[in-house]
């Protein structure tokens, strides 16, 4: 396992979560929603740690095998609190899909040094 790779990943999803919590909060309100806020939170973390597992992972023989190894890991994290919430925000869908290769690309270039 590579050690610093899954602390790149997970505090990158950790810092992504904190503009989804002011994107979500701004959409539909901070008051009374904080519990699903800190679901969104903690399902990019969660998205963040995924991703740093999967160093070993290659779906494409490609160098932009990150690009598409975020996006389907981003698409499996993010669907578990779209589904379970009703489809109660399309845009927070979409933003974990952008989160997946970002997410990937900074733990590949930052995590992976000298590993």
């Amino acid at each position: 396992m590579k050690k610093r790779r899954v602390k790149v990943a997970v505090l990158v999803g950790a810092a992504l979560g904190v503009l989804c919590i002011v994107g979500v909060g701004g959409r539909i309100g901070f008051e009374g929603n904080e519990l699903f806020l800190f679901a969104m939170w903690y399902n990019r973390v969660v998205m963040g740690l995924l991703i740093g597992l999967a160093s070993g992972l290659k779906i494409i023989d490609s160098d932009k095998n990150f690009v598409v190894r975020g996006l389907l890991l981003g698409l499996i994290v993010t669907l578990a609190i779209t589904l379970t919430s009703g489809f109660r925000d399309w845009p927070s869908f979409f933003a974990g899909l952008a989160y997946g290769p970002v997410i990937d690309w900074a733990a590949t270039k930052y995590g992976e040094l000298n590993e």
